[in-house]
């Protein structure tokens, strides 16, 4: 089996906060596997580790919320990325509030979107979540700089990365 590194190696792109909300529990973790994948319709896909806790509560969830972070967020890159939801309630540390359909947005996010889940694609080590836009919202105006996988290189994850 050929690994993807060689090339994978010279991509960064843009990183996501996922949160999910099912039967009283809340999730988010940060995701590198997302991309638009159709205009019309709008649809976006996140993928999720089978490994954490965010993929067991979106497994459940309607909707998923999907944040985009400015580069100099490293603390809420760190908190979402580097701290597993088993052990720590990621939300008593961040702000947020309760967006469309029960979701979960964080306030600090520059943009965000809320998606409703319309099918999982099994894809090996994670699964995919379509989603179809209900909500969306840049309260960063202009452009910002982005957290990006070249920014998170030094976070260890909270669950290992598969």
């Amino acid at each position: 089996m050929t690994d993807l590194d060689p090339f994978t190696d010279l991509l960064d792109y843009p990183m996501y906060v996922v949160t999910a909300v099912a039967d009283g529990e809340r999730a988010g973790c940060l995701v590198g596997f997302a991309s638009q994948c159709s205009i019309r319709p709008a649809r976006f896909m996140v993928w999720l580790s089978k490994e954490n806790r965010t993929y067991r509560i979106a497994g459940r969830a309607e909707r998923l919320a999907v944040h985009l972070l400015r580069r100099d967020q490293d603390r809420l890159a760190r908190l979402f990325g580097g701290e597993t939801g088993d052990c720590t309630d990621k939300f008593a540390e961040s702000r947020w509030h309760q967006g469309p359909g029960g979701s979960l947005i964080l306030d600090e996010a520059p943009a965000w979107f809320v998606g409703r889940v319309e099918e999982r694609v099994d894809g090996g080590d994670h699964v995919g979540f379509r989603l179809a836009p209900e909500a969306a919202r840049n309260v960063a105006g202009s452009r910002t700089a982005l957290l990006t996988l070249g920014d998170t290189h030094d976070i260890a994850s909270g669950h290992p990365a598969n």
